[in-house]
């Protein structure tokens, strides 16, 4: 299988990949078979190799090409990609009350990082890969690709805004924004290593990105 018809099928599997574990029933059906921290690692694995497919099927489908890239636009990319794991490295292990079904760690608005400025982390940092990304690649498939996953990501924005304001109720939600906005920004013993695991992440990236893409960073970086 090539072409438009592995392109396809990559989307097909990326879809029913996210559709069916989000189906309660189903979901606990397989934690209960495998338990929840084999069912999370199994997940985890399978939806990395299913989007490295997606992204690999997407630059091997047939080019139709829409618009050229423009000449600032590596740039543009690289700068947004070091914001965009900024995002996800801050965010991810963080309590945050106001993203999915919460969190059952105890939350202290006054710790709060990150969600004071992006209240879900890791869909903003996937909705600025996609954007930058389209700029970039002014091709069909990839079109599909990154206006797909930006689309994602604002409707899962508000998907979870409004699950999480019902769960709440007005009060709480209300004063649980107002209670992170007001945080004052302050580091932890944890941000170093935050800003560490970054520069690691963005120096990775950097070096998969010619196997991943077919397109070398690196070069960029020289003066």
């Amino acid at each position: 299988m090539s072409g438009w018809g592995e392109y396809l099928a990559a989307w097909a599997v990326f879809l029913l990949s996210h559709m069916i574990p989000a189906r309660p029933a189903i979901r606990a059906r397989i934690v209960a078979v495998l338990g929840r921290r084999a069912y999370l690692a199994a997940y985890s694995l399978a939806s990395v190799v299913i989007f490295l497919w997606l992204l690999l099927a997407a630059g091997r489908a047939p080019y139709v090409g829409l618009w050229a890239m423009p000449p600032w636009g590596p740039w543009a990319v690289l700068a947004t990609m070091v914001l965009a794991l900024g995002f996800l490295v801050f965010g991810l292990g963080r309590p945050n009350p106001l993203s999915f079904a919460g969190t059952s760690a105890p939350f202290d608005p006054a710790g709060a990082g990150i969600l004071r400025f992006v209240r879900h982390p890791v869909l903003a940092s996937a909705l600025l890969w996609a954007l930058a990304h389209l700029v970039v690649n002014g091709d069909l498939a990839h079109l599909i690709l990154f206006g797909g996953f930006a689309l994602f990501a604002v409707f899962g924005m508000i998907a979870l805004d409004r699950r999480n304001r019902r769960r709440m109720g007005d009060a709480r939600w209300s004063a649980t924004l107002a209670a992170i906005r007001a945080a004052p920004l302050r580091a932890t013993r944890g941000t170093a290593l935050r800003a560490g695991i970054l520069v690691a992440l963005v120096l990775a990236v950097i070096a998969v990105h010619p196997w991943l893409a077919g397109v070398d960073i690196e070069p960029l970086l020289r003066f």
